[in-house]
C-alpha cells in the first residue's frame, strides 16, 4: 500500500486504527440495524432494570411459551455491562452507549492486529503492512466497528482463532482455537459453517490430533455457552438453537428473499471500491491452493449464505477481513510483472481517493438520530409513564422508537398511519405527547389535533442525520424520518 519505512510499523498502524475508532466513539452515535440495537441493547439494558423488552425469558408476563430462536451469549454480556455501569451509577443512556462504543471500538483492534499477523505468517510482512492499513482505514470498519452487530462482535473471537491456527500446529493451540472460534459460533450460529470449514481442512489433510483439539475446543465453549445457559433459563439445552433452526426451516426461506446469487461478492467488492475491489476478488480466487486453511472456511460462510434465501448485506461481515487477506495475499501470487505492479499502484490510487471521504463521513455520522433524540428527549425532561401518539398518517408509516434512550420501559405507544383513523386512535386515552413522523402535510395535521388539544405546544424538532437522509433518498425503505415533538398538556 505504501513503500516509505515509516509506514511499515505495525504501531503506527494500530495508532491510525484507533484514531479513526476513538472519532467514531465520539461521533458516529446512534445504531445501524435493527438488530444491533432492538435485539441487543434493548433487550439487555431492560433485564438490568427488571424488565424483558422482548418477552424473550420464560418467566416474562408476554412470553410465548417457547425460545424463539436467539443467542443469548451476547446479550448476556450487554446485561453484565448495563448492570455494572448502573451499580457504579452511570445512568445517562448516551453515556452508557458512549462506553459500550469504546469497549467495541478497542477490541476491533485484535482483528487489525491478528489480521497483519495472519497475513505474516502465511506470506510476508510487506503484505501484511498493506492488509493492516486496510483493515485499520477502510471506510466501512470503524463505522460497524462501534455497532452491536453480532456478525462484527464475534469478529475478535475468530480472528484470534484463525491466528493461533496458523501461528502452530500444537494440539493445545488448536484447542484454544476452537474455544475462541467457538465463542464466536455462539454469538452468531452461522459461524459455525467457517468452523466447520477449518475441522474440514484439517480432517482431509489426515491431521485428526488438531481436528479433534479444535472440535472439542469449539464443543466445549459451545456447549458451555449455549447448553447449560439454555438448560438453566428453558429446563433443557440449545433450546434457542434449536428454535433458531426450526424457525428457519419453516420460515425463515419466506424472509427477504433475495434472487441475486453474486450479491455477497459484489458487497465484498463494493466496499473495496473499483477497481481494487475487482483486483482483491481475482487475488481471492488465486488463493485458493496456497491459502486453502483460509480459503475453504471463507468460501464456504460464502457459499452457505448465498444459497440461503434470506440475503442480507450484513451477513457477509464476519469474513471481511479473511477476504482482504487472501485477497492481497492472492495477487502477490501472479507472476511479476510491471503490470501487476502498475495495476496495484492504480488500484491504490483510485481506493485512497475514494476511501479518505466515506472514512470521514461514516467516522462521524449519527445514524437513526431523529429516533434517538425524540426518545432521549424524554430522558432529559425527566418524563415518565408517557403516552405516546406516534402519528404517521402523511407517509403511512411510523418508526419503532428505542425506549432505552428514554430509561422508561413502561412508555406506551399508539400509532395512527392511515389518515381514516380516527385523531386519537383510541377514544379512551389522553395523550401526553404526539410525535409527528415526516414533513408532509404536517401543518394541517397539527392543525388537527390543535382542534383536541387547544394547549398543545412544541416541544422538540428531530432531524435525521446526513447519513439518514442519503439513505433513505437511496432506498425509501429506510424510513429515517424528521420527527416533531408535540406536548399536549392534556388532563390526567
Amino acid at each position: 500500500m505504501v513503500t516509505s519505512d515509516k509506514f511499515q510499523s505495525y504501531k503506527l498502524i494500530l495508532f491510525a486504527a484507533i484514531f479513526v475508532r476513538l472519532i467514531a466513539v465520539i461521533f458516529s452515535q446512534g445504531y445501524g440495524m435493527h438488530d444491533d440495537h432492538f435485539l441487543i441493547i434493548e433487550a439487555a439494558a431492560s433485564w438490568a432494570d427488571g424488565f424483558d423488552y422482548n418477552n424473550w425469558l420464560p418467566w416474562s408476563k408476554g412470553n410465548l411459551g417457547a425460545p424463539e430462536g436467539h443467542s443469548f451469549t451476547y446479550v448476556g454480556l450487554n446485561y453484565i455491562y448495563f448492570v455494572v455501569m448502573k451499580w457504579i451509577g452511570v445512568a445517562d443512556p448516551k453515556i452508557l452507549m458512549f462506553f459500550n462504543r469504546l469497549i467495541l471500538a478497542l477490541a476491533s483492534l485484535v482483528v487489525c492486529w491478528f489480521g497483519m499477523k495472519i497475513t505474516e505468517k502465511l506470506s510476508n510482512k510487506q503484505l501484511a503492512v498493506k492488509v493492516g492499513w486496510i483493515l485499520a482505514l477502510l471506510w466501512i470498519m470503524p463505522f460497524v466497528s462501534v455497532r452491536n452487530l453480532v456478525e462484527v462482535v464475534a469478529l475478535p473471537f475468530l480472528v484470534y482463532g484463525v491466528w493461533l491456527i496458523v501461528k502452530s500446529e500444537k494440539a493445545s493451540y488448536f484447542f484454544y482455537a476452537g474455544l475462541a472460534i467457538g465463542m464466536a459460533v455462539s454469538f452468531r450460529y452461522q459461524i459455525g459453517v467457517f468452523a466447520i470449514g477449518i475441522a474440514a481442512y484439517f480432517f482431509f489433510q489426515w491431521k485428526f490430533k488438531l481436528f479433534i483439539a479444535f472440535s472439542f475446543g469449539v464443543l466445549l465453549i459451545f456447549t458451555l455457552t449455549q447448553g447449560l445457559v439454555d438448560y438453566l433459563i428453558w429446563g433443557y439445552p440449545f433450546a434457542e438453537l434449536i428454535s433458531y433452526i426450526t424457525y428457519n426451516m419453516k420460515e425463515g426461506t419466506a424472509y427477504l428473499p433475495n434472487q441475486n446469487y453474486f450479491m455477497y461478492f459484489l458487497v465484498l467488492t463494493a466496499c473495496l471500491f473499483i477497481p481494487l475491489g475487482i483486483v482483491i476478488l481475482a487475488g481471492f480466487f488465486k488463493s485458493y491452493k496456497k491459502y486453502a486453511v483460509l480459503f475453504l472456511p471463507t468460501i464456504l460462510f460464502i457459499v452457505f449464505h448465498t444459497i440461503y434465501p434470506n440475503r442480507q448485506e450484513r451477513f457477509i461481515l464476519s469474513v471481511l477481513p479473511f477476504f482482504i487477506m487472501l485477497g492481497v495475499m492472492g495477487y502477490d501470487l501472479w507472476k511479476e510483472s510491471k503490470w501487476k505492479a502498475k495495476i496495484w499502484r492504480i488500484s491504490m490510487v483510485i481506493f485512497v481517493t475514494l476511501n479518505i471521504p466515506f472514512l470521514l463521513f461514516s467516522i462521524t455520522t449519527y445514524s437513526k438520530k431523529s429516533r434517538v433524540e425524540s426518545m432521549y428527549y424524554l430522558y432529559k425532561t425527566k418524563s415518565v409513564k408517557s403516552r405516546i401518539l406516534l402519528e404517521g398518517s402523511s407517509s403511512q408509516h411510523v418508526s419503532m422508537l428505542p425506549k432505552f434512550y428514554a430509561q422508561d420501559w413502561q412508555i406506551s405507544f399508539t400509532s395512527r398511519i392511515d389518515s381514516t383513523q380516527s385523531l386519537k386512535v383510541d377514544s379512551t386515552l389522553n395523550y401526553d405527547y404526539i410525535y409527528f413522523f415526516d414533513e408532509k402535510n404536517l401543518a394541517d395535521r397539527i392543525k388537527a389535533y390543535k382542534s383536541i388539544y387547544p394547549k398543545m405546544t412544541l416541544a422538540m424538532k428531530c432531524f435525521p442525520s446526513s447519513i439518514d437522509v442519503v439513505l433513505r433518498e437511496l432506498n425509501p425503505r429506510n424510513s429515517n424520518e424528521y420527527i416533531e415533538i408535540w406536548k399536549t398538556h392534556a388532563s390526567k
